[in-house]
């Protein structure tokens, strides 16, 4: 039988790069993530499919695009749904540095002077120091508690940002609607509490279980809600420390490497954080 080979079979992309995930796969199963003998999985570059994906908007807004990517350039992730969200933010900057190469140019407005400006991101230097990262399962507040922390899923956090999203647009519209001051002041009450509910569950997802300080060990999901939602102020800034969603580590690194960039430029303002971008 002769077999049927493609002539142009020797043209499909290639591993550009090849990654080790910070959590070392050590919260994946065989059904999410596929581990290699070496620890490092290769990464290739986008297709010209891949690219349309992350100009959908829906499929963007709802995280299905992101997903869809991954499976298509990093394949030893099966379900990247269930991913932790450190090690998507290394794999999306491995797939970009497989697609576009090594530099990433960023255009910015300094605060202050309002000038634009314009710098080259390394992005392998931006992946080292992620993969570098060296997660803590356990974090122990100045009160004395023990928590140990559940890495929140890709599928989590883009849950929480959909309703968030959903919540600033209806703030957006009822602040540009015809309804009176006192009509406006219960919806946007009524919003601001739904605000603190999501960013509530974003805390207790975070948390599988928390440990007293007189050694009692406490899993029940009920209760550490009942804890978060009546402890004092001192036990909440605690807790605010340990639970809080970060922002992207590369996109930390990038505002770093702007400010630096920034102070080589004689300017006065730097940018503080990565909503100044």
């Amino acid at each position: 039988m002769t077999e049927n080979t493609n002539p142009l079979g020797k043209y499909y992309r290639q591993p550009q790069i090849y990654i080790k995930l910070p959590s070392k796969g050590k919260y994946y199963t065989a059904d999410v993530f596929t581990p290699t003998e070496t620890g490092e999985i290769p990464v290739l570059p986008m297709t010209a499919k891949d690219e349309l994906a992350f100009k959908t908007p829906d499929a963007m807004m709802n995280g299905q695009a992101t997903v869809d990517v991954i499976k298509s350039c990093v394949p030893d992730i099966k379900d990247p749904w269930k991913m932790v969200n450190y090690d998507t933010d290394t794999v999306l900057l491995a797939i970009r540095i497989a697609t576009y190469g090594e530099t990433m140019d960023i255009t910015y407005t300094v605060p202050v002077i309002n000038e634009s400006l314009s710098t080259s991101v390394n992005l392998p230097a931006l992946l080292d120091g992620v993969s570098g990262i060296d997660p803590q399962d356990y974090a122990t507040t100045k009160s004395g508690f023990k928590i140990k922390i559940d890495p929140l899923t890709y599928k989590k956090l883009t849950k929480i940002q959909i309703a968030q999203f959903e919540q600033q647009k209806i703030y957006s519209n009822v602040a540009d609607s015809g309804l009176t001051e006192s009509q406006k002041s219960e919806r946007f009450a009524e919003s601001y509490k739904k605000m603190q509910n999501i960013n509530i569950e974003l805390l207790i997802d975070s948390i599988a279980e928390i440990t007293t300080p007189d050694g009692t060990v406490v899993t029940d999901a009920k209760q550490i809600f009942d804890f978060i939602s009546n402890v004092d102020t001192d036990h909440q800034r605690d807790r605010t420390v340990v639970g809080r969603s970060k922002i992207p580590v590369f996109i930390e690194t990038a505002v770093d490497e702007i400010n630096r960039r920034t102070d080589q430029e004689g300017c006065t303002g730097n940018i503080r954080s990565s909503s100044d971008i």
